[in-house]
């Protein structure tokens, strides 16, 4: 079961994940790609061009910006927390360029000095054992961390670089639009997003072609409503993409 929410931090998602069932043995927070046992489930996370950080089993950890989608393995009962940040906001938070975390889970402790994170996941532990505010937890948090970040990512170019790919505009137009040169864009954009404007595009076309394929809207008017050449090139940018078909992801 998945839920989520519009966090209190500007940009971000506040949710919560449980795998369906329990096992014997079984305990909560089961952290991803664990070794998977009798009646583990397999999920397949998206690439969003967002970041994350997750509690669990015990633990804190940060997902960088995927390029091709996740497979986790869920033992069965295992349970999440995360707050997810929208495309270039994670940076600020994490204190490191996006693109050094691309593809990759790592520890929080690995980002952040060590007694900071020992903080943070001393109190998330607390409020994991008391109740449901450990969503709360994370939020303060982050929310402090992002009042006193030095900005090293432009919120106006990212926010024109989003908007830009959203509209299908070419590269070399959006770079005209924001006044820096390609390259010097592509630059910030992996600092920002951990990728250049191209993939980032793909990215967010590809997660509005599975909302609208998933709210019934049929393949060949998704490809049409998503900016796509044809229902083909559709279907090979979600394979490429996500490693599954279109239908796959829908059932």
């Amino acid at each position: 079961m998945y839920r989520e929410r519009v966090s209190r931090v500007p940009d971000a998602v506040l949710w919560w994940s449980t795998s369906p069932g329990t096992s014997p043995g079984a305990s909560p927070g089961a952290s991803p790609g664990a070794s998977p046992g009798t009646g583990a489930a397999e999920r397949r996370v998206l690439p969003d061009g967002c970041m994350d950080v997750i509690w669990a089993d015990g633990a804190l950890l940060v997902a960088g910006p995927d390029t091709a989608a996740h497979v986790v393995t869920d033992r069965p009962g295992a349970r999440y927390v995360g707050l997810r940040f929208g495309p270039g906001t994670g940076p600020l938070v994490f204190g490191v360029p996006a693109h050094e975390l691309r593809d990759r889970r790592v520890p929080l402790a690995e980002l952040w000095p060590g007694a900071e994170a020992r903080r943070l996941t001393e109190r998330a532990g607390e409020a994991a054992d008391a109740g449901p505010w450990l969503g709360a937890v994370l939020e303060e948090e982050a929310a402090r961390r992002l009042g006193r970040a030095p900005r090293r990512v432009d919120a106006a170019l990212v926010g024109a670089v989003v908007t830009g790919v959203r509209a299908g505009l070419p590269v070399a137009r959006i770079a005209a639009d924001t006044g820096v040169g390609e390259r010097r864009l592509h630059r910030r954009c992996l600092d920002a997003f951990g990728y250049g404007p191209r993939t980032l595009g793909r990215i967010l076309r590809m997660n509005r072609a599975v909302d609208l394929a998933r709210g019934g809207t049929p393949p060949a008017t998704v490809a049409a409503v998503a900016g796509y050449a044809d229902q083909a090139h559709l279907s090979r940018e979600v394979r490429s993409l996500t490693g599954v078909t279109l239908g796959a992801l829908i059932r």
